[in-house]
């Protein structure tokens, strides 16, 4: 069986800091950040919005990609939400909406 791994960032209500991390179960974990289950820098800073996410089924992918962004000054992080989500609205709806065409399936 074939994985899929997410690299998301998430976001404040302002837009003004960035987690970047890797899962292998988006929603869960979108969900975790929102509700203060995780406790450390996401927590702290209320970073609840989904703004951005890629999709790969290589795990090695996914961690290196979340390494690269982490080292990214935050223009180019901008930059790259805004080429997915112009508006940086929340897209845990639009994920919502995905699962549940694929249950339906």
């Amino acid at each position: 069986m074939e994985r899929t791994y997410y690299v998301y960032i998430i976001t404040n209500t302002y837009n003004t800091v960035f987690y970047i991390g890797v899962t292998n179960d988006i929603i869960r974990r979108t969900i975790e950040h929102r509700t203060g289950i995780i406790v450390g820098f996401s927590k702290r800073y209320k970073l609840h919005k989904l703004v951005f996410y890629e999709v790969t089924g290589d795990i090695s992918y996914a961690l290196a990609r979340e390494k690269q962004l982490k080292n990214w000054r935050r223009k180019w992080k901008l930059d790259l939400i805004r080429t997915i989500n112009p508006s940086l609205k929340d897209l845990i709806d639009d994920l919502f909406d995905k699962d549940a065409e694929s249950s339906s399936a």
